[in-house]
């Protein structure tokens, strides 16, 4: 017997400094929805981020109150942490020692994924772990890197 799950309407609900416009593209296989904080910025989050009180901002306010400060006085910007991205650290959950590339056992391949602005970008699969890394490493490249550029000459010039 299969049942029906009903999906959840959460636009014009209000979590925190975020009001929820609508739908957005899912997360993975989680339902985001696009929000406006009250700073002006949209940002996308995760249902179960929003309903548990986990994100109740787009990062712009920490909890004493400084401007692009989220969480521990982190630097976020569309979402994205700054220092997380200049550490590089490998989470301590990570199987195959090199970030976003995990054996996805059932089709025997490695797959490539990134995340960046609160979306995961699937890049791939392979037979071949080398080449799960390469794809991963350039796209760091291509993405975190040229962020971090970014940010660190807007500083300069600020």
């Amino acid at each position: 017997m299969r049942h029906s799950t009903k999906k959840l309407e959460l636009t014009g609900q209000k979590y925190g400094k975020l009001t929820v416009i609508g739908p957005a593209q899912n997360i993975g296989s989680r339902t985001a929805w696009r929000c406006q904080c009250e700073c002006g910025k949209e940002t996308i989050v995760k249902t179960n981020c929003l309903r548990s009180g986990h994100t109740t901002s787009c990062g712009c306010m920490s909890p004493g109150g400084t401007p692009g400060k989220g969480p521990l006085g982190l630097t976020y910007i569309d979402g994205t942490c700054v220092q997380m991205l200049q550490a590089k650290t490998i989470r301590c959950n990570n199987t195959s020692g090199v970030t976003g590339v995990d054996w996805m056992p059932g089709k025997h391949r490695w797959r490539a994924m990134i995340c960046f602005k609160g979306r995961r970008h699937y890049l791939g699969s392979y037979t071949n772990f080398e080449d799960a890394v390469k794809v991963r490493r350039q796209a760091e490249h291509d993405l975190h890197d040229e962020f971090l550029r970014k940010f660190a000459k807007s500083m300069k010039e600020s």
